[in-house]
């Protein structure tokens, strides 16, 4: 009897310590929960629909709890992964539901009836797109799911770094600006936010002040604020918000975006794998007319030219072998657009953050590319990912100093820091950049060598060989008719236009070629192309097969030449390629780094002096060798001067 009774009091104690230990551990859950002060729809601790969600979705896009911990615990080589007490689990947001008679929902587009076509014009002055259309759509509006189907059951960890979403605004429209914060809001895994920190770059509009301040506060996200005394510029903004990021991973965006579903799981997840993976969503287009949402390529990867504009090109074959034509496998990209894109906080400032020798806007996201490639880290697109934004034909902004200056003063510290000899490209198509001071770049080259950054050699042999800028190259500069003063000039004409002449300026600009060791003789984007036996000399975007783009020199032709006609001489036989008539390569490498004498050489002589012309030979002009001895005047291929019309004739 007396046993029986211990064994009872003994369970009592059981049971009520396993209570005490029950509660304890529901007080720490509670006090710990992501969801604490959280009324949003997909919060963590939200224990209706979790379980469920997390059934259905295991399996299918979120990966294993565990999974990810094996490669981040690594510890054997420098850390480029995170510890798994950094992480949090998380669920997809839920979708936004469509709201029925409203305008532009869906990414429909909104049409503003004709007889406010007045007031939609003057209010389209205030921030160069359609803010009457902006004002009249939902801040919730519902947007269609534009991923791949592959995309949809893409697997991500279910373990992912905490994002703060910093976004700089200067006079931003309040539906716009909203908008990107309640798409961020409404399309994002609740845990995975950590904050939004909207930085206002020195607005003048009121309703970007106090009325703003008081709205962000009933947000179900913590929305910080911040000022800056005066205009900064998005740089110097940017670097500001970035001070007081507390996720893990900051998430840069522009204040006239939406985010669509599915957008951040992506980024993060290829963060998570390799914290020095820098990635940009697909930028989808918001018309700046009628705020239709229309999806871009996904076939496309950022590049520049020799402007230093960044620009959008095709993804060419090799990379899409890498990827095994899979869709939905990231793009690694030269360059990134840079108002959109994600980087782990650490690795940020390890990689030297922005170059805050820069001012305002413009070059820093070619700067930021050119780096993070050359000083070990990876640039992505991940095509899984879909951000809207919203295209201007122009900015409604103004900058101190004038747009001009200030992106010439921002490209030439990312030519003279990061590009090597081919800086001369971008002085020779900019001869305005060499009277604009690059300021002190002492810092910078130290970066460079702190972080033992490679060769731009290297960045375009490995990562960019597309590049319109030559990998190896004889010459860089014009080309010239000696007896008439006048150069070959791309006039500013486009892809599939003629080339033309005109007189010679020596400033570059439109009168820049190069002739590559590919035999190309290339203008920016363009090679020259010959396209058949009669036909103009175009300009066309260089394929690099040959072909019609294929220009040689042949000493023999031009000794035979000589010996035919003696008002023909050859002064230098220099290299093994073009072939033409008084044609002078005015070199401006020299010029571009020493800005004094321009220094040139006569690379080819052979011109009629009755013709004021420069004829050249396409590769296959050592099928002609025979008819220019018999012919009064050879087959050659012809450029004749008419005034500024200027066209290339091959005569059978």
């Amino acid at each position: 009897m007396f046993r029986s009774k211990v064994r009872i009091h003994t369970c009592k104690i059981i049971l009520l310590t396993s209570l005490v230990w029950f509660l304890v551990d529901v007080i720490v859950i509670t006090f710990f929960s992501d969801c604490v002060g959280n009324s949003g729809w997909n919060c963590v601790s939200d224990k209706r629909g979790d379980n469920r969600e997390m059934t259905h979705l295991e399996g299918t896009n979120v990966r294993r709890r565990g999974i990810i911990y094996e490669k981040l615990l690594d510890r054997g080589k420098p850390r480029r992964t995170y510890l798994a007490t950094e992480l949090k689990s998380w669920v997809p947001a839920r979708r936004v539901p469509e709201q029925p008679n409203s305008l532009g929902e869906m990414g429909q587009p909104v049409r503003i009836d004709p007889a406010e076509e007045s007031k939609m014009k003057e209010m389209f002055k205030i921030n160069q797109f359609n803010l009457l259309a902006s004002d009249r759509i939902s801040l919730n509006r519902s947007l269609p799911d534009v991923r791949a189907n592959g995309c949809k059951s893409k697997i991500y960890h279910n373990m992912l770094p905490t994002t703060s979403v910093v976004i700089v605004f200067h006079n931003e429209a309040w539906s716009t600006l909203l908008r990107t914060v309640w798409s961020v809001i409404n399309r994002s895994p609740r845990p995975l936010i950590e904050e939004i920190i909207l930085v206002d770059d020195s607005s003048e509009h009121a309703h970007l002040g106090a009325k703003l301040e008081a709205y962000v506060k009933r947000l179900p996200i913590p929305v910080i604020v911040l000022r800056t005394p005066k205009r900064s510029g998005l740089i110097r903004a940017r670097l500001l918000g970035a001070k007081h990021v507390k996720g893990q991973v900051i998430t840069f965006l522009d204040a006239h975006c939406e985010c669509t579903e599915g957008w951040l799981e992506p980024l993060l997840s290829r963060i998570a794998d390799d914290r020095k993976t820098v990635v940009c969503p697909i930028i989808d287009v918001i018309s700046d007319e009628t705020f239709e949402y229309i999806t871009a390529s996904d076939t496309t990867w950022g590049g520049f030219n020799w402007r230093l504009n960044f620009r959008w090109y095709r993804v060419p074959k090799r990379e899409m072998d890498r990827r095994n034509n899979d869709k939905t496998v990231p793009i690694r990209t030269p360059t990134m657009a840079g108002g959109l894109f994600s980087i782990d906080k650490e690795y940020f400032y390890e990689l030297g953050a922005y170059d805050e020798g820069m001012d305002i806007w413009g070059g820093e996201n070619l700067e930021m590319s050119f780096r993070v490639w050359q000083c070990g880290g990876t640039l992505e697109i991940v095509p899984c990912s879909h951000v809207g934004h919203v295209f201007r034909d122009k900015s409604p902004y103004t900058f101190p100093g004038g747009v001009s200056q200030i992106v010439l003063h921002n490209a030439n510290r990312v030519a003279e820091v990061w590009m090597d000899e081919w800086r001369d490209f971008y002085y020779a198509m900019n001869p305005g950049a060499k009277k604009v001071e690059v300021g002190d770049i002492s810092k910078r080259l130290e970066l460079r060598e702190k972080l033992k950054c490679k060769s731009f050699r290297w960045y375009l042999s490995n990562i960019y060989p597309e590049s319109t800028m030559p990998l190896d190259y004889y010459f860089l500069g014009e080309i010239k008719n000696m007896e008439s003063d006048h150069c070959l000039d791309t006039m500013g004409r486009k892809s599939g236009e003629n080339v033309g002449m005109s007189y010679c300026h020596s400033l570059g600009g439109n009168q820049v070629f190069s002739y590559t060791k590919r035999q190309q003789i290339t203008a920016d984007d363009n090679c020259l192309d010959a396209a058949g036996s009669r036909a103009p000399v175009k300009l066309v975007r260089c394929h690099g097969m040959g072909g019609n783009q294929e220009w040689m020199y042949y000493n023999d032709v031009c000794n035979l030449l000589e010996a035919k006609r003696r008002t023909v001489t050859v002064l230098h036989d220099i290299f093994n390629g073009l072939i033409c008539c008084v044609v002078y390569f005015l070199d401006f490498r020299a010029k571009a780094r020493a800005h004094g004498t321009v220094s040139g050489q006569t690379i080819g002589s052979g011109c009629y002096s009755s013709i004021e012309s420069v004829q050249w030979f396409p590769r296959t002009a050592v099928d002609y060798v025979e008819s220019i001895q018999m012919a009064v005047k050879p087959n050659l291929v012809h450029l004749a001067h008419q005034g500024n019309a200027t066209n290339f004739h091959l005569t059978n």
